[in-house]
């Protein structure tokens, strides 16, 4: 596997004060997660691309993008101008995503797979070829704050073992509940990449929590 990654979650930050929030953690993550939800596709509201162009000048991280919206594809050029450099869409949406990939990469943008926890592994099986990352949700999308779901384990041990298979060279991503206690399960799996949210902006010293997170998966 690659070396770990850890992606902090804009949605759990302090929204007044969101580019101070991010320069806090910069030295110690290795890029931002930012969800965006439609209120559609799942039962709540975000943000959308002016907010990610605001926060593009703050920072070089990258830029690591959730789509959970029922039409992603028609803004993939809005977020590829705000300066994404990565979206993920859901095959929950898009049961056959070969069109949307070229979509997103004709527009200079990573592609990605999402899959709720429900849906298994088999569903993005004939797809993966198509990309650079797979994002495997270890909670039900929607909400910050939620518990990581250890049943998602061996569906996180399938993907790894079908990336590493097929030779692909995908990362294997996880987003929800990730915290130093349960990013090392989620590593044994086959995970590289790990999205903090509230263990790491809710933490009372987030630089001290990404640092922890750190050394647990280390």
């Amino acid at each position: 596997m690659k070396p770990a990654k850890i992606y902090a979650s804009a949605l759990a930050a302090d929204f007044s004060r969101l580019g101070e929030e991010i320069k806090r953690v910069e030295p110690f993550v290795d890029g931002v997660h930012l969800d965006v939800m439609d209120g559609h596709f799942v039962p709540n509201l975000s943000f959308g691309a002016p907010v990610i162009k605001s926060l593009r000048p703050l920072t070089d991280l990258h830029f690591d993008t959730q789509l959970m919206m029922t039409n992603p594809h028609e803004y993939f050029a809005d977020f590829a101008d705000a300066g994404c450099e990565a979206v993920s869409v859901h095959i929950e949406v898009y049961p056959d995503p070969t069109e949307v990939a070229a979509m997103a990469r004709e527009q200079g943008l990573r592609f990605g797979l999402a899959l709720n926890p429900p849906t298994p592994a088999d569903a993005i099986a004939p797809y993966m070829a198509l990309c650079d990352h797979i994002l495997v949700m270890t909670v039900h999308p929607g909400f910050g704050g939620q518990s990581f779901l250890e049943s998602v384990l061996p569906k996180i041990e399938k993907v790894r073992e079908r990336v590493d298979s097929n030779d692909l060279g995908a990362d294997v991503q996880v987003d929800g509940g990730i915290t130093a206690t349960t990013a090392p399960l989620a590593r044994s799996a086959g995970a590289e990449a790990f999205v903090v949210g509230t263990a790491l902006f809710r933490a009372e010293n987030p630089v001290d929590a990404a640092k922890a997170i750190r050394e647990a998966l280390n």
